[in-house]
């Protein structure tokens, strides 16, 4: 029997499957596109590996592709009606009851049975990865923490994967707001390897969530090289770099990377990289920056997918598309018709209770504010601001939505709330010019001039600061 590089044996997969999976996980670690071709080549080795087949699996829908992940589920159909369960290792059950589990739109179950797992392997690296990402699309900050933290006393930290792993954890401490220690350990890990593309993104996202945007903007700059192309998190983060020009009040420079990263005519129209898109255009509208053909071509790509109810947090951003491009019909036909899908029980399907409690109300409160209704807008979206991460997605592209609420609070006239809002923001982002200017713009319309000022010279110097 063969195993892996820890040690952790596999069942009918020999060497050669076995050296094109090792290929694989490395691959995965680092967001290379060779992960797909690896794992094909691994199956074609040895078509009945249980390892194989799942990895497969879970390929299909860590991307949130739907027609990819009914594929898929066709496929391990078959494979599961030759296998020999008894004769699998207990791990490798496990593995495919996980992959099935997510396939059949159930990813809770998956990620408590991946959690099961790493307990008893710690250094299942196909276990920890997976799990961290299903921890990421369920918005789960704690599991997104401790997931990893909980493996790494089991590893060496010589292990060349080790790094990946900091990568990952360091990820899961900016999401629970473990700021100064998502830090340290993010930058530990891009010294390790420059091109671990998932730490790039740990610490660019520890610099958004605390405003610091000029650092954000010049760690990115240091190494282009290592993170801006040839790998699956490029437009990830070249939509943070957006994020960062926007918030230095450099919208050309953020429209710049749109045209040339974000959105392009070369663009496969995947779900990941279209509500990059919707996100950076939304903050655009909301400030009154229309973008129409920009809209156009955006909205264009997501009615091309046809999507059907498989991940409410890209419907979400699908809606957006639609509404920044004027085609209200698309996007309340779209909201209709997860109203109607709602109305039949899908027990274990995680989506219905993502879309229920969070999609819907967000997809009517987008509709509303884009018509003016701001009352309505605030009205929709305030029960559930604090539970937004139950539909997926990270702090920073949640973000759009919480914005939409502070926007919609000012044009409502509803300034009290406004002010909460904004007091709020400034106690975790006060670096942040947006919520300066947002601060300065609630004063000007409770008549108090100096404290516009004031705000507004606040965010003026920020922004001043970040270009030295």
């Amino acid at each position: 029997m063969t195993a892996d590089r820890h040690g952790l044996a596999l069942t009918a997969t020999g060497e050669e499957a076995a050296a094109h999976l090792e290929q694989a996980v490395d691959s995965l670690l680092f967001f290379r596109p060779a992960v797909a071709p690896a794992v094909r080549d691994a199956l074609a080795a040895a078509p009945g590996s249980p390892i194989a087949h799942a990895f497969s699996a879970y390929l299909s829908v860590m991307a949130t592709e739907e027609r990819d992940a009914a594929d898929a589920r066709e496929r391990f159909a078959r494979f599961r009606a030759d296998f020999d369960r008894a004769a699998a290792e207990p791990r490798e059950r496990v593995h495919v009851d996980a992959a099935s589990a997510w396939l059949d739109g159930d990813i809770h179950r998956a990620r408590r049975l991946l959690g099961d797992l790493v307990v008893a392997h710690p250094r299942d690296t196909l276990a920890v990865f997976v799990g961290h990402q299903a921890d990421f699309l369920t918005g789960d900050a704690a599991r997104l923490r401790d997931r990893v933290g909980g493996v790494m006393s089991a590893w060496d930290p010589a292990d060349p994967h080790f790094g990946p792993l900091l990568g990952m954890y360091a990820f899961g401490l900016e999401e629970a707001g473990h700021y100064d220690r998502s830090m340290e350990v993010g930058v530990s890990a891009v010294e390790r390897n420059a091109e671990d593309v998932w730490a790039v993104h740990a610490v660019v996202h520890t610099y958004e969530m605390q405003g610091r945007f000029g650092e954000g903007t010049a760690f990115l700059d240091a190494r282009t090289d290592a993170w801006s192309a040839g790998n699956f998190l490029s437009v990830h983060n070249w939509w943070h770099y957006a994020l960062f020009a926007l918030e230095a009040g450099d919208t050309d420079r953020a429209l710049a990377i749109y045209d040339a990263s974000v959105h392009t005519a070369e663009s496969e129209g995947l779900a990941m990289e279209l509500l990059d898109a919707s996100a950076l255009l939304w903050r655009l509208l909301l400030a009154r920056d229309e973008q129409p053909d920009r809209w156009g071509a955006l909205a264009d790509a997501w009615a091309a997918r046809h999507d059907g109810p498989f991940y409410a947090f890209n419907d979400v951003h699908a809606i957006m598309a639609y509404l920044g491009a004027g085609r209200f019909a698309e996007a309340e036909q779209l909201v209709r018709d997860r109203v109607l899908w709602l109305a039949t029980p899908h027990p274990g399907v995680a989506n219905h209770a993502m879309t229920e409690e969070v999609g819907v109300p967000v997809g009517h409160a987008l509709i509303a504010f884009v018509k003016g209704r701001y009352d309505q807008t605030v009205d929709l979206l305030l029960p559930i601001r604090s539970r937004l991460n139950t539909f997926g997605g990270s702090h920073a592209q949640r973000d759009a939505v919480q914005k939409t609420l502070v926007e919609a609070a000012l044009r409502a006239g509803r300034d009290d709330l406004a002010r909460t809002l904004v007091s709020e923001r400034l106690g975790v982002r006060p670096d942040s010019p947006y919520n300066w200017f947002t601060r300065a713009r609630l004063a000007d319309r409770m008549g108090r001039a100096a404290e516009a000022a004031a705000a507004r010279g606040r965010a003026e110097e920020l922004i001043a600061a970040s270009r030295h």
